[in-house]
């Protein structure tokens, strides 16, 4: 494997990652007890991983760090911008399922270098050959994960935003992504932040109903990148200031 943190990660095919452009479920989360393992992940055609931490050798304003997708990477020049001057904000931007122990490691791997005041993460849009029990199960050790290299860190979740147009009903075939198994994703997502104590921001919220924020059927045109970067950077600042 090879890893480049001041700019974007390039990384063999057994790391999990390639060269990205500058583009009625029980549960319980206890920091403390054994975690149970989530089940072997099931990997998409294409994995990819971006990492970006801008600012690398400066250490006078906090650090922020969002982790998250393809729209987390997206949003994230906009959020740096409207940061500027208050924070400094890297990215983590990953294909990966949360039960994949690459995703995991890449965590572990910028947590580890870059200490940071507030993470703002996200996990929902990949991984649809997984059911949601499986989602479920695999939330402890992410989260544990996060804890465990970034024991001072302030923590925001971001839930899963819509789809532009939902499929009227779910259909047989699991790996099928719709704005019903998006929701249950959220809402198994919520039961633990409520646990932990961790804030969550609803992008879900903010974007639906309005396919006009759309530029395809999971991304979104400047419109909806505006108001997503607003909100993440309100929910940022409010815990940047206390």
């Amino acid at each position: 494997m090879k890893y480049e943190l001041a700019g974007v990660i390039l990384l063999s095919a057994a790391g999990g990652c390639l060269a990205a452009e500058p583009a009625p479920l029980t549960l319980h989360y206890d920091g403390c007890a054994a975690l149970p393992r989530a089940s072997s992940p099931s990997r998409e055609s294409i994995e990819w991983c971006d990492i970006w931490i801008s600012h690398a050798n400066e250490t006078n304003l906090p650090r922020v760090l969002l982790i998250g997708d393809s729209i987390t990477r997206v949003y994230y020049p906009e959020v740096e911008k409207r940061l500027e001057g208050k924070a400094y904000v890297a990215r983590l931007s990953s294909s990966a399922f949360i039960s994949d122990p690459v995703l995991l490691k890449q965590i572990e791997m910028v947590l580890s270098q870059y200490k940071s005041e507030v993470i703002h993460f996200i996990n929902g849009m990949h991984g649809w050959e997984h059911s949601e029990k499986e989602y479920g199960e695999a939330f402890p050790q992410f989260i544990a994960t996060i804890k465990a290299n970034a024991p001072h860190a302030k923590l925001i979740w971001a839930n899963t935003t819509t789809l532009k147009s939902s499929p009227a009903t779910s259909v047989s075939d699991r790996t099928q992504v719709t704005d019903e198994r998006i929701a249950a994703r959220n809402n198994i997502a919520l039961q633990f932040m409520q646990t932990a104590g961790i804030p969550v921001d609803d992008l879900n919220l903010l974007v639906r109903g309005h396919p006009e924020y759309h530029s395809d059927n999971v991304h979104f045109n400047d419109q909806g990148i505006t108001l997503q970067a607003a909100q993440v950077v309100g929910q940022i600042e409010r815990l940047i200031n206390h």
